[in-house]
């Protein structure tokens, strides 16, 4: 987006603070919480609706939306939740509107494992080749292709690096569902990916999931 880059995530204290200051007016506070996450809102909203001028309609109406029920916040959740959560929304609403919507809900749980950091981690041999840059873009532009309950927990799951449980919560459905969202969606992307002639799949390495 434009303006100005993001300083760095706020700590829950500090978000605290600003949100309580901007619930009392202080327009500098309400400023602070705008930097701190338009370009990872935007950065998630873009990944899901793939056009630049929905993008930015979808973000300033966020953020209007989220500040116009400031004074209504829950403390209990993180400002990032709730604010992906009123995007999440709104994307949706968009894909609707453009009939690109295909949501896939009812999935069977996935069982924990472990977590790697990352999507795309590509094996150390490799890792900062240009062949690994080249299959980190394949990997992410395949994305584009997912559902969007699946694009969206891969987006907060790999890039955000939320919980499942944080996840369920902005897109409205159990960690449970998160899991299946999350194993469909690199069960799917494997198998795109093999279709644009990626021979070595030892090379790459989707996280697994926990909750």
């Amino acid at each position: 987006m434009n303006g100005e880059a993001d300083t760095g995530r706020l700590t829950q204290l500090e978000e605290r603070r600003l949100i309580e200051r901007a619930q009392r007016g202080c327009e500098a506070s309400a400023h602070r919480l705008i930097v701190a996450h338009q370009d990872r809102l935007h950065a998630f909203v873009w990944r899901m609706v793939r056009r630049d001028h929905d993008a930015e309609e979808i973000c300033q109406d966020a953020f209007l939306r989220a500040f116009q029920a400031l004074d209504k916040f829950d403390f209990s959740y993180r400002f990032s939740t709730w604010l992906f959560t009123i995007g999440y929304r709104l994307c949706l609403n968009t894909m609707r509107r453009r009939k690109d919507y295909s949501g896939e809900m009812d999935f069977s749980v996935l069982p924990n494992d472990g977590r790697s950091d990352s999507a795309g981690d590509i094996s150390d041999e490799f890792a900062n080749s240009d062949e690994a840059k080249r299959l980190k873009k394949v990997i992410w532009d395949s994305v584009e292709n997912l559902t969007p309950p699946q694009r969206a927990a891969v987006l907060l799951f790999y890039r955000e690096s939320l919980s499942c449980q944080d996840i369920g919560e902005i897109l409205d459905m159990p960690a449970a569902t998160v899991k299946s969202h999350l194993h469909r969606a690199r069960t799917r992307l494997k198998g795109m990916l093999e279709k644009q002639l990626v021979e070595d799949w030892s090379a790459i390495k989707f996280g697994d999931v926990s909750a």
